[in-house]
């Protein structure tokens, strides 16, 4: 049988071409010296090795008769990889984003770590005040530490009419003694002015309307009035109405309804009333005043392009001085010259 064999082997050699037959010489050799490489130790295939049989494997089609140390598919998946290879350094990035300077890197992770309860859209909005061209996702990136994104807020109606519309809720503060205070916001939705701020112990509808009053001349009252259904409401309708203001009334447990001073009353909250204590109602209302001034002149917002209620000049030139605001919880950045 052997002989036969030998026979069969001898006549096919003779029938097959040069060419193949000095391939096929080339892969056994190729495989010898893998061999003789590795002869102390475990087989091991060098890159070159992998780029011949993957070579071999392309232009020639009976490459897996002579192949011994490694099996077909191994090739295939060496030849597979490289393919990737290949369309990864084709498909690479050629251009990108310019590159953050170490000051604004710098200056970012000071004004994060000096204002904790900031996130990316607000130190965006200060360095734009700074003449700083930096995208808001750079500003992410260099941040110290996390931040969440802000919320979705209400927009279906409210941006349609926002010229007139005004906002109006309470909230409610707790003092040293456990005292309640009832803090009135009445808030403008075109540039998120805050109108009217009043503290009181006993919000009576008589109060109410006289906030009104003294809130809105009779010259520059808005078209509509969006509030809840507190009852500390009950007595403005009659002085609405005589003031040309029409009432929109929020759905039971619907706050999202009234979405921008339910922002406001967070803000307030998270930035300023959370980190101090209250002791009587003039004291309350000192540091509302002090957060309005901070609010409407020295914070950005993201539904104003990153700019204040009362706009914000923007400043290209001078050294950047930090401005303690709201007892130091946030500060305003200005340049100044040298």
């Amino acid at each position: 049988m052997s002989t036969v064999f030998a026979l069969l082997s001898a006549l096919w050699n003779c029938v097959r071409s040069r060419a193949e037959l000095q391939l096929e010489l080339l892969a056994l050799r190729q495989q010898i010296h893998v061999l003789e490489r590795s002869r102390r130790s475990r087989l091991r295939l060098s890159r070159a090795d992998r780029v011949f049989w993957v070579w071999l494997s392309r232009v020639w089609t009976g490459w897996r008769r002579p192949l011994i140390i490694v099996q077909p598919a191994t090739v295939i998946a060496w030849h597979r990889q490289g393919f990737q290879w290949w369309w990864r350094w084709k498909s690479r990035r050629r251009t990108g984003r310019p590159l953050v300077s170490p000051d604004v890197r710098a200056l970012i992770r000071t004004m994060c770590e000096a204002n904790p309860l900031w996130g990316a859209p607000r130190i965006h909005g200060e360095l734009l005040k700074l003449g700083l061209v930096i995208s808001q996702a750079s500003v992410a990136r260099y941040m110290v530490g996390g931040r969440r994104p802000p919320s979705q807020t209400w927009r279906t109606c409210l941006t349609n009419h926002k010229h007139q519309l005004m906002a109006a809720d309470f909230f409610v503060v707790p003092t040293v003694t456990y005292r309640l205070l009832f803090v009135l916001v009445l808030l403008a939705h075109d540039r998120r002015r805050l109108v009217h701020l009043a503290v009181t112990a006993h919000p009576t509808a008589v109060w109410t309307a006289q906030q009104l009053r003294e809130a809105c001349p009779w010259d520059a009252s808005p078209r509509f009035l969006v509030r809840d259904r507190d009852h500390a409401f009950d007595g403005l309708s009659a002085t609405a109405n005589a003031m040309g203001i029409h009432e929109v009334l929020a759905a039971p447990g619907a706050p999202w309804q009234n979405s921008y001073v339910e922002r406001f009353i967070g803000s307030v909250r998270r930035e300023c009333l959370d980190h101090m204590l209250v002791f009587n109602e003039s004291g309350l209302l000192q540091v509302l005043r002090g957060y309005r001034d901070y609010y409407e002149r020295s914070r950005t917002h993201l539904a104003l392009a990153k700019d204040t209620p009362i706009p914000r000049p923007v400043m290209g030139d001078g050294v950047v001085v930090a401005i303690p605001e709201t007892g130091g919880l946030h500060h305003r950045y200005e340049r100044h010259a040298a």
